[in-house]
């Protein structure tokens, strides 16, 4: 049986944030780890927590004070560079969903979401780094329409055909295993690969890849054209 991923929440509404945490709790998959109200509580928390605890998804809220979801993310990424981030808010729109890719979330969920999408994007995002929902990547459309891409992403750097190759299989929510299976590669070849890539666009993540990708026309999800 494998280890129940390690979940952290952080809401300013106690209610939401008690009750979510006993939703996750019933299910032997998930344990949940840390719980805060606010910003500086979370880093003060994970400042104390062992290793062994340190969270491997942050389920994070926006609209808080005095330290908004915008500064956690932020200093989360200043320090804490590999924990993953899901912002569940009432504010689901493509300017903020787009702007809080590019910070560094993974993916993002409206907060009347119903279980089965929690549960998803959970293990996506602890599977492959992101989740984009179908709802997300038309939001994802209207932000690459509205955003010059070089204020977001470095094209100075032209990928290659084969980090395009990989970038693609990326996209389509494969694994590093599971891409070095693909292409007859090992797997620490394809983190090299991964990790040039993040280099040479400007991206923190998996989910800066899609953005990326997207309005590049690396990839276009399945039975979807963004121009449209």
């Amino acid at each position: 049986m494998n280890d129940p991923i390690k979940l952290a929440i952080v809401d300013d509404e106690m209610l939401f944030l008690e009750g979510l945490s006993l939703l996750l709790s019933d299910e032997g998959k998930w344990r949940i780890v840390l719980k805060a109200n606010g910003g500086q509580m979370l880093l003060d928390k994970l400042a104390n927590l062992p290793l062994s605890d340190f969270p491997d998804i942050l389920l994070l809220d926006i609209q808080m004070k005095p330290m908004d979801g915008f500064q956690v993310i932020n200093t989360l990424k200043k320090h804490y560079s590999e924990l993953k981030i899901i912002v569940v808010s009432s504010h689901y729109r493509s300017e903020i969903f787009g702007h809080m890719i590019k910070l560094g979330a993974s993916g993002f969920l409206p907060k009347d979401c119903n279980y089965e999408d929690l549960e998803v994007a959970i293990d996506s995002v602890y599977k492959t780094g992101a989740f984009f929902s179908p709802d997300d990547y038309k939001m994802l459309a209207s932000f690459v329409k509205k955003k010059s891409t070089t204020k977001y992403f470095n094209s100075l750097d032209k990928l290659s055909s084969r980090e395009v190759e990989v970038l693609k299989l990326i996209c389509s929510e494969f694994t590093n295993q599971e891409i070095a299976n693909k292409l007859y590669l090992s797997k620490r070849t394809i983190e090299n690969h991964r990790q040039r890539i993040l280099d040479k666009i400007g991206a923190k993540n998996t989910a800066g890849l899609v953005v990326y990708a997207l309005s590049h026309d690396v990839y276009i999800p399945p039975n979807f054209n963004y121009h449209n």
